[in-house]
């Protein structure tokens, strides 16, 4: 991925059963339970019944070393697996260059604790090597990057290693400067090749992250992506030892699961004809929804869908055909800037399908963790409920629903419906603050839940605007589904005046919270950045803050001087409101509509 921007195993647990026992997981939850995990154990699908003769297949399977001597194995032995992002791979003085601190190896440690069996680690090596013709890496760098890799090893992790930024810093030159990209790329990977060629097949090599080409289409990526996926393998082969049978995992162009991309790799591999070798690609979801711009605020269809089709497509050109495949990175894009840009609940409900996908179609997981997630100097989880639903998809579903905030007026309470999704789960019954709810306050009818007005008003009385309290609905398997119990009422927007550096609404969201927004001129045409669309990019374009709305510089920079623009601020509650503001110079001034 392009820049993104309890110190012990026993400590890590401690935390991991402290921070997750509300939601119903502890030392035998999702951190304990996942290393058990059909798919971590053998590398078959999770999800499907397994055949019982697998026990002696597996058995068979097995090197001395306690490595799997098929390449369906290893993947499948790595899953599941972390990202040590923002570190190796950051460009700068050092590993610390981009925030994280330097790695140790009870990091490591920690990973293992939490249920992982693999970590890729991401190396930008170019700035480390010398001039043509022999792009020496230095020495220090080298002896750095094996000695995390050694650390990740000495935790019982396996370990993919590759060639990270490098993609976009120079290799992205290999149309236009051809030999030299293909010299630099070849000598890197034969140094590297040579100092690991003694590790253990735990170790897998990557050519190339996220392979992008300057100035020419994707069909002559295909083609020059080829040329370099296969020259890696060749290089890496010569090396001998350890190389001879090591699994080499090999990228799409772009790590992109379309179907012309899956198919252009798929002639390498078929050009390559190695038993060892692993496809790989990157999904970081629906990318309206993954950033929250044009209406994708929600999990909805469309998003479930894409997900959906792409570990299909995947399946049916890899895994059917015996080829294993590893999702490097996954994620949301817009957790670029913050978790919270996708609402809470919306973004539980993805890492929760994204999971079921890969178990059942045998598609290994990495996390792409910048710094974001686990707590590199705590090894505490930053937000514990997101870990909770990642690391329970590892083993199984968990039920959701249509929605996890329930808004209430306080001034006219009404009864509500969450439409639950259980994912063949069962729902066991519906809590609140420690008591199992009556059905009369909590009506289950199919998969729709009631919640009745009496026990809302209940739950708000005293709360004039805020959160009140949370529901939980809870399932024989997987996580509850928690629902949050909001006092709102309509928000209210006053006037502004300010500048195109530095303009914000003053607004009482009196409970409320904002989850989109719309910008128009008088004649309907769009406003602001991503012309293409009405609705603007969350915390790109605008994002709220505390008592107020920001609207930032990227957003005015693209809005017409002099023209009036009609906003329009959703808010999850179903509340909408308009606001009018006029860019005149670098003057801005904003009124309710």
């Amino acid at each position: 991925m392009a820049r993104r921007r309890w110190t012990g195993a026993g400590a890590l647990v401690a935390a991991v059963a402290l921070g997750l026992g509300g939601l119903g997981v502890g030392l035998t939850g999702p951190a304990a339970a996942a290393p058990e995990t059909q798919h971590a154990r053998d590398g078959h699908h999770q999800g499907r019944d397994r055949d019982p003769r697998d026990n002696d297949r597996h058995d068979r399977d097995q090197r001395r070393d306690g490595v799997p001597r098929s390449a369906s194995a290893v993947v499948g032995a790595m899953q599941p697996g972390w990202n040590l992002g923002n570190t190796l791979d950051a460009v700068g003085a050092d590993e610390t260059a981009w925030g994280n601190p330097r790695v140790t190896p009870e990091l490591f440690d920690a990973l293992a604790d939490a249920g992982f069996r693999s970590v890729r680690i991401p190396v930008t090596w170019g700035q480390y090597q010398g001039a043509a013709p022999d792009h020496t890496v230095d020495p220090a760098a080298m002896d750095r990057v094996e000695e995390v890799v050694d650390e990740a090893l000495d935790a019982g992790l396996y370990v993919l290693l590759d060639v990270h930024h490098d993609s976009w810093m120079w290799a992205d030159a290999f149309p236009q400067d051809h030999d030299a990209v293909l010299a630099q790329l070849t000598s890197l990977w034969q140094q590297i090749a040579e100092r690991f060629r003694d590790h253990p097949r735990s170790l897998l090599l990557e050519s190339l992250n996220e392979p992008q080409f300057a100035n020419v289409g994707d069909d002559e990526g295909d083609l020059l992506l080829d040329e370099l996926n296969q020259a890696f393998t060749r290089t890496v082969r010569a090396t001998g030892g350890g190389n001879a049978d090591r699994v080499l995992v090999l990228p799409t162009l772009h790590t992109d699961a379309g179907q012309a991309r899956l198919d252009s790799l798929l002639t390498t591999f078929d050009a390559l004809d190695d038993e060892n070798l692993a496809a790989t690609f990157h999904y970081y979801g629906y990318w309206p929804f993954s950033v929250n711009v044009a209406g994708g605020y929600r999990y909805d269809a469309t998003a479930q869908a894409d997900t959906e089709d792409t570990f299909a497509r995947v399946e049916a050109a890899f895994v059917d055909r015996g080829i294993p495949v590893i999702l490097g990175e996954y994620g949301l894009l817009g957790f670029d800037r913050h978790t919270g840009t996708i609402e809470r609940g919306e973004k539980l409900k993805f890492f929760e399908h994204l999971g079921a996908l890969a178990r059942s179609t045998g598609v290994t997981t990495m996390l792409w963790d910048n710094g974001q997630h686990l707590d590199r100097t705590t090894f505490r989880w930053q937000d514990p409920e997101l870990y909770a639903a990642i690391a329970t998809s590892w083993r199984t579903r968990s039920g959701t629903g249509s929605t996890d905030q329930v808004f209430v007026r306080p001034d006219d309470v009404a009864a509500q419906t969450v439409t639950l999704d259980p994912h063949g789960q069962r729902v066991t019954g519906v809590w609140f603050d420690g008591r199992r709810l009556r059905p009369a306050d909590a009506r289950l009818t199919g998969d729709d839940l009631t919640l009745s007005a009496a026990l809302l008003g209940r739950v708000v009385a005293g709360v004039p605007e805020g959160s009140a309290g949370w529901l939980e609905v809870r399932f024989n398997r997987g996580l509850p589904w928690r629902i949050e119990i909001i006092a709102a009422t309509t928000p209210v927007l006053s006037a502004s005046s300010g500048s195109t550096d530095a303009f914000a609404i003053p607004t009482a969201f009196h409970g409320d919270r904002l989850a989109t927004m719309e910008a128009h001129y008088a004649d309907g045409t769009f406003a602001g950045p991503h012309g293409w669309t009405s609705y603007k990019e969350y915390d790109v374009a605008f994002a709220p803050d505390d008592a107020s709305i920001v609207l930032t510089p990227a957003f005015f920079a693209e809005v017409t001087d002099g023209t009036p623009v009609r906003l329009t601020f959703h808010f999850w509650s179903g509340e909408t409101v308009e606001y009018t503001v006029t860019r005149t110079g670098t003057t801005v001034t904003g009124t309710p509509a």
